[in-house]
């Protein structure tokens, strides 16, 4: 079984070596290897069981390293990093000679960011090359969001688990593709589209006619739990469950219980209506619902705005092919 630990020396030699390690993001953990190694970023996709035509993110600790993996960083790319960097926004831009291929599944692009959390900093201020890193999880099911879930789909295939704790947004970074001048939104997250346009008045267009998979996050059924997900808005919910026989239902609802099932089959992702806190237990919700004696997973989508269009598109994603 994995260990378990914060031995950032012990996590800097497996990798050097080519290994896998689990590592922290304030996102997600995720499935880390050298991302200019061939052959350890084969050993993720193997890992995972992850489609070849699905691009990696390559995370480093300074705009300075991005120079380094990318063609070009034109200045609409820079204000975005100074803006936002370290957080949880991913930018797409054109790769250089030194990314391999399998890491951009093909592509002429490849998705960078710097993430915001201590711990993997510090890794990777240790390390002379950049961390593909995946969610670390089979591919197309539940994002882990704490060591017990890396350690329960994981932990017989991978050396060690970096702990950093609980992750504190909860859910994938914003992906935008840049394009020249033009801004493109792959993949929703907690950095808004209005507020990307607040901060540095740069217009994101949401409605990319390309619905090829150019980043992570594109696939049409992803992180989904082993049991059936449903979602609908609360009316669509309630008039299900009324008319639902003799299934066995367990919840996960915005802010209010469903009066007609049992309280410790529901789970509420923010009381106080906090889509933040919304997204930070979204995941970690959907293992404890998986883990329950019941048939059904109900989802109630959020108000669909800010981040409840993140939320309710990895709710959409979740119950395809259910």
């Amino acid at each position: 079984m994995s260990i378990i630990g914060k031995d950032i020396e012990k996590v800097v030699s497996l990798l050097i070596k080519g290994e896998l390690v689990a590592i922290p993001t304030e996102t997600v953990y995720g499935l880390a290897a050298n991302g200019l190694d061939e052959n350890a970023v084969l050993k993720i996709y193997q890992t995972k069981n992850r489609p070849a035509f699905n691009p990696l993110i390559l995370h480093t600790n300074s705009i300075d390293k991005v120079r380094e993996i990318v063609d070009t960083f034109p200045p609409n790319a820079e204000l975005l990093a100074k803006t936002f960097w370290p957080g949880p926004l991913t930018l797409v831009l054109d790769k250089s000679a030194s990314v391999p291929e399998i890491t951009s599944a093909g592509l002429n692009t490849i998705a960078v960011r710097i993430p915001n959390h201590a711990l993997t900093l510090e890794l990777l201020s240790k390390l002379p090359f950049p961390l593909a890193a995946p969610s670390a999880n089979a591919s197309g099911s539940i994002s882990p969001t704490m060591p017990g879930h890396v350690e329960k789909t994981l932990g017989t295939k991978i050396p060690y688990i970096l702990d950093g704790g609980n992750c504190q947004i909860g859910i994938e970074s914003t992906i935008l593709k840049i394009d020249k001048e033009k801004v493109y939104l792959l993949r929703a997250g907690t950095i808004s589209a209005e507020e990307i346009e607040e901060k540095c008045g740069i217009k994101v267009i949401k409605n990319n006619i390309d619905r090829s998979i150019q980043s992570p996050g594109m696939l049409r059924s992803h992180y989904a739990p082993q049991k059936k997900l449903l979602a609908f808005n609360r009316e669509e919910l309630e008039e299900f469950i009324k008319n639902s026989k003799n299934q066995e239902i367990c919840i996960l609802a915005f802010d209010t219980y469903i009066d007609s099932i049992p309280t410790p089959n529901q789970r509420l992702l923010s009381v106080k209506k906090d889509e933040l806190e919304a997204a930070r237990n979204l995941f970690n919700m959907l293992h404890e619902l998986d883990e329950m004696d019941s048939e059904l997973i109900l989802a109630e989508f959020l108000p669909e705005k800010g981040i409840g269009i993140a939320i309710n598109d990895k709710l959409r994603r979740a119950s395809a092919n259910k």
